[in-house]
């Protein structure tokens, strides 16, 4: 019976559905609020950066999420969400690294989450369950 449950191409669809779904979802909110890229694009000219790179968040949260939902060179859409955690948890959290929430949880752990799910996508790839273009 447990034999059933062995498909690593399904749990490579369902990691693929669940990480690019849920960073796609913070994508949608910032094409629907284009204040937040504002937002973020000050936040990198604290760091003397150009603020022109803000709309990198895009290529990680929107293109990357549905490379990754569609299977389509997911490896390479996981690169690009992890990239964009990493950058949005030294712009954002860097002050939370290492800080506890009340009930005890690690204070990043939905980033954290975000952050190593789409590296298990880089190290996984998309499985038999993914578009392939002829």
């Amino acid at each position: 019976m447990l034999h059933a449950l062995h498909n690593d191409a399904l749990g490579k669809l369902i990691l693929r559905l669940a990480v690019g779904g849920l960073i796609l979802l913070h994508g949608i909110a910032k094409l629907l609020n284009p204040d937040a890229l504002n937002w973020i694009g000050n936040l990198l000219a604290g760091y003397g950066l150009p603020s022109f790179l803000a709309y990198g968040v895009l290529i990680g949260e929107v293109l990357a999420p549905l490379m990754a939902i569609v299977g389509w060179q997911a490896r390479l859409g996981g690169l690009l969400m992890a990239i964009n955690m990493v950058v949005a948890i030294i712009l954002v959290h860097t002050h939370e690294l290492f800080a506890l929430t009340d009930s005890g949880g690690w204070a990043l752990e939905l980033q954290g989450m975000y952050l190593f799910g789409a590296v298990a996508i880089v190290f996984l790839g998309s499985g038999r369950m993914a578009y392939r273009p002829d």
